[in-house]
């Protein structure tokens, strides 16, 4: 089975199809059916064959479908006017944000190839109800609207811009998916732990971080120990330095009151301190290697104990022989011999 990787929009993920009878190679425009609806995508990995061991989904949790087809000349001509439909409909929705003063800010928008779908994306400091919002966009453009809220390394990526390398940012040029980073890599790296210098245009830990960190742990693997900071002391953390105002010892982590009077929760693993006499060492429980118990002696067999005669009951014995025909019969009471009951009385009367 061959497969080709699909990408929709620059430095998005890349979603693998069935590729189909045409002939195709990389650079190529395709349309391809997705769970938005129809979309024109570019094919960045050419068709090559699916591995016996390897589970590639088009979407998650959706397997692998086959491509609609080829783009032509027409379908570039549409998609340019979908780009240009989605400049207006920024400007539109824009509008309507300022008219009813929501506290949110539009980052992008983006529509399906035959444009029955329209999303806008955005960010809020916290939950924000746009139901009118989303009716006045419906009566504009006669379309299904869909408002989702992206965070700020998402921000980051729509928006683009220059890192501190002085080159374009990795998560706007060609990273698909974000790299889960923490403050323990600039450890090992023995980097600066000033968080304006290790901390990107979106306010997290630089994405760069993660590119040399697997080096870094084949020479200098880390110990089985693990820091617990105290209460009061001053620590780093990813999103800034702080006071430790609680320290969760069950669950491994401590409530951390930062500079700028937010609040965050990190493990101990995520945090450093600023002075190394406010931390103490904890000793992991070392995993001791799996030993399997002696196999136990074997019981001798047990012996067969004689079984007790079968009896019939406690006084009789079957297996005793008794003349039943010569054996005495026991005397007969004659009927006026019985004691007869009084009658009850009648204590109705």
């Amino acid at each position: 089975m061959q497969i080709i990787g699909i990408r929709l929009r620059k430095a998005g993920r890349i979603f693998f199809f069935e590729p189909s009878e045409e002939e195709l190679e990389k650079g190529d425009w395709v349309l391809v059916d997705t769970s938005r609806g129809l979309e024109c995508g570019k094919i960045v990995v050419g068709p090559r064959e699916l591995l016996a061991d390897e589970k590639i989904e088009s979407e998650p949790g959706v397997p692998i479908r086959k491509m609609y087809r080829k783009a032509y000349e027409d379908d570039l001509k549409q998609l340019a006017r979908n780009q240009a439909e989605e400049k207006y409909a920024f400007e539109v929705c824009q509008n309507k944000i300022k008219e009813r003063e929501l506290p949110m800010k539009l980052i992008n928008v983006e529509s399906t190839f035959d444009f029955n779908k329209i999303i806008f994306f955005f960010t809020a400091d916290g939950r924000v109800d746009f139901r009118d919002l989303v009716r006045d966009l419906a009566s504009i453009f006669r379309t299904r609207i869909e408002l989702r809220q992206v965070g700020v390394r998402d921000q980051a990526k729509c928006l683009g811009g220059m890192g501190g390398c002085g080159r374009p940012l990795c998560c706007a040029s060609f990273l698909g998916d974000f790299i889960p980073v923490s403050i323990r890599m600039a450890k090992d790296q023995n980097l600066s732990l000033n968080p304006t210098k290790i901390s990107g245009v979106c306010g997290r830990l630089m994405c760069c971080l993660k590119y040399e960190d697997d080096l870094y742990c084949e020479n200098l693997p880390r110990t089985n120990v693990m820091f617990r900071p105290r209460n009061g002391s001053r620590v780093v953390v990813a999103d800034g330095e702080g006071k430790v105002v609680a320290v969760n010892f069950s669950r491994r982590n401590a409530t951390i009151l930062l500079d700028t009077n937010k609040t965050v929760v990190a493990g101990w693993e995520d945090i450093l301190p600023v002075n190394a006499e406010d931390f103490e060492a904890v000793e992991e429980p070392a995993q001791k290697p799996s030993v399997e118990p002696p196999p136990k002696p074997e019981r001798p067999p047990r012996h067969e104990r004689p079984r007790k005669a079968d009896t019939f009951n406690r006084r009789y014995n079957r297996s005793e022989s008794v003349d039943r025909k010569n054996r005495s019969q026991r005397p007969t009471k004659s009927r006026g011999d019985r004691t007869r009951r009084n009658p009850k009385r009648n204590y109705k009367k």
